[in-house]
């Protein structure tokens, strides 16, 4: 079932590679005032897609002022310069324009995309959201009251109850460790003055990384480039952050909750994106749990026990430092034999390895596959924008599948073992689990 699975999968990105064989040119582009930008070309759509990020996403929070930067990223298009919040948003509907902004741990990002004859005034717009922000009390408190909504939600979603647990548990009080919303005190407490710091900190060209998709030239980009970021500051602060040191030995943490089943968080220390084995680590851990159903622990978890509907892991990998982090649920009687199996198949993995036809297989599906992350310009520039991210090069778009395709099951079964330590395995379990003996323990809900 695996191999026919696979198979079927495999003809269809095949037929997918085929279609789009001609591939696109990226160009780095260079404004008069120093700005480079990835761009791919393409005059068959009147659209344009932009995505840019700058170094620094919730790691530049101060202690004090936790989710600075996630209420941030909320209010970049609730007015700027002499646009207040309302006819920021009128004017973004008359252009048909999207704009939006994120923030994840090491990056604070913007989304842009306008249709080419709308262009000048929608870059006009991202300008002055960029570089003129406001932060005026009533769009403060109306998104202030979204992230406080959300803040109490997560409070009560045992998923997310589990994974900042684990994190708190391997990182301490590590940035990597920061709940991105904050909490409710700090957002309650946060002031224009602090978002302004936040942005004033992060906003700055020496941290920006742009990636630009669809209806124009290298030549008309050049120019906007300078237009919408050349009046931020050349340099800001630069935030220190250590190196995490994840435990070498693991443990199990368990948070109470009066619920049917068994929220299991786990991790053990991973690797960074730069590490010269993490390809080869991608394909080995597509094996052990990132292929869906073809993994090994969904095989042996799910389809053999029944003991889950849904089990992952995956690398979480920064700057400084990273873990091999997975997820599972179960049962709350059935969380002890649950854990034993995920031991078991982790210390297979360790001490064998990868099989020859695991290996080839999850290299087919990972090469086949890679097209999908192209087939529309939000997805390129998204993928341009994550490469300029981890430092890979503007050609890693065609040299990615030759680096998979060379991992050999030597190098997997090295860096399997090199990886995977069931023994460093942390865990955090929210609900009350059976079979499981109790180390640390939040209070009954």
């Amino acid at each position: 079932m695996k191999f026919f699975k696979i198979t079927i999968v495999t003809l269809v990105v095949g037929l997918l590679q085929i279609a789009s064989a001609q591939g696109f040119e990226i160009l780095e582009v260079k404004s008069p005032g120093g700005l480079k930008a990835w761009l791919v070309s393409d005059k068959t759509v009147p659209l344009i897609t932009m995505r840019f990020s700058f170094r620094g996403g919730t790691i530049n929070d101060p202690a004090n002022a936790a989710g600075r930067s996630f209420f941030l990223s909320g209010m970049l298009d609730e007015g700027a310069g002499e646009l207040k919040s309302q006819a920021f948003q009128q004017r973004m509907s008359e252009l048909a324009m999207r704009m939006s902004y994120d923030t994840d741990r090491e990056h604070f990002g913007g989304s842009f995309q306008t249709l080419t004859e709308n262009k000048d005034a929608a870059f006009e717009l991202l300008r002055l959201a960029v570089t003129q922000p406001r932060f005026d009390a009533e769009p403060m408190d109306k998104v202030r009251g979204q992230i406080l909504l959300g803040i109490r939600g997560d409070d009560e979603n045992p998923r997310r109850i589990a994974s900042n647990a684990l994190l708190k548990t391997m990182l301490g009080d590590h940035p990597y460790a920061r709940v991105p919303k904050g909490d409710a005190d700090s957002v309650s407490a946060m002031k224009p003055e602090d978002l302004r710091n936040a942005w004033s900190e992060i906003f700055v060209r020496n941290q920006l990384q742009i990636a630009v998709v669809g209806d124009i030239t290298a030549e008309e980009l050049a120019p906007l480039l300078d237009k919408v970021f050349g009046a931020l500051p050349e340099k800001g602060q630069q935030m220190s952050v250590p190196d995490i040191k994840a435990p070498a030995k693991g443990s199990i943490t368990i948070v109470e909750r009066k619920i049917p089943q068994s929220v299991m968080s786990f991790a053990m220390p991973g690797m960074q994106r730069s590490d010269p084995d993490f390809i080869t680590a991608y394909v080995m851990n597509f094996v052990l749990g990132d292929g869906g159903f073809g993994s090994r622990l969904m095989e042996e978890i799910r389809e053999k026990r029944g003991l889950t509907y849904g089990i992952y892991t995956g690398l979480a990998s920064w700057t400084n430092g990273g873990l091999l982090i997975g997820s599972v649920s179960t049962q709350n009687a059935k969380a002890g034999e649950t854990l034993d199996v995920l031991r078991a198949e982790l210390v297979k993995m360790a001490r064998k390895g990868p099989t020859e036809k695991e290996l080839e297989q999850a290299k087919t599906y990972l090469t086949g596959s890679y097209a999908l992350r192209f087939d529309s310009s939000s997805k390129i520039a998204g993928q341009l924008l994550g490469i300029q991210q981890d430092n890979l090069g503007i050609d890693y778009v065609k040299k990615r599948n030759d680096l998979i395709n060379a991992v050999t099951i030597e190098d997997a079964k090295r860096v399997a073992k090199k990886l995977i330590d069931p023994d460093a395995l942390t865990i955090s379990i929210v609900g009350r689990p059976e079979g499981i003996p109790l180390q640390t323990s939040g209070a009954p809900g």
